[in-house]
């Protein structure tokens, strides 16, 4: 055994976010994995029964434990998301249940090395622990420090599928844009 934990619950922030009846907006939130109930018992819902499309929000509402200060987090709640906030959070549950972490891939539109970020803290992860050449370049994360001591994102570094079926960039991909992100 590693002595490495399981990290079951993480921390996103919705691009819109929820407006409860008092007019609160509340974006801030925590998911946790997924279990095998999670994905079981709403199946026996009758509004799942009658549309399928329904299990989305049973299931997040299973899964999404805080968002702002509501106290609870329920099919309601997930029903009157905004679309984006929606596709946000499944999009969310598919990295964390399907690869154990939030990661998104990427490469960097300088070198072409493909790696892993955090897309909310825009963090360099490593899947190994062994350093890569980012790592042995000096960049540990995507981030940057500003003269003032805050950090900021840097440019370059956007989620995108640059490589075609081989891996390799096309010179038509290079050349279209003069930009191998785009």
């Amino acid at each position: 055994m590693t002595g490495d934990t399981l990290q079951t619950e993480f921390e996103f922030t919705l691009p819109q976010g929820y407006v409860d009846d008092d007019g609160t907006l509340h974006k801030e939130g925590r998911m946790r994995l997924a279990t095998a109930a999670d994905e079981i018992e709403p199946l026996q819902s009758p509004r799942v029964q009658s549309n399928s499309s329904y299990l989305t929000l049973v299931l997040l509402s299973r899964v999404v434990t805080e968002l702002g200060d509501l106290e609870a987090i329920d099919v309601d709640v997930i029903e009157n998301l905004f679309v984006s906030d929606l596709e946000y959070l499944q999009a969310l549950y598919e990295r964390i249940n399907n690869q154990g972490r939030n990661a998104v891939e990427t490469a960097c539109p300088a070198c072409g090395e493909v790696f892993e970020i955090d897309p909310e803290s825009g963090t360099h992860l490593t899947t190994d622990g062994v350093n890569g050449v980012m790592d042995s370049a000096g960049i540990h994360d995507s981030r940057v420090g500003d003269s003032d001591g805050s950090v900021s994102e840097s440019a370059g570094f956007e989620p995108t599928d640059m490589r075609t079926d081989s891996g390799e960039l096309t010179d038509s991909e290079e050349l279209e844009s003069g930009n191998p992100a785009e």
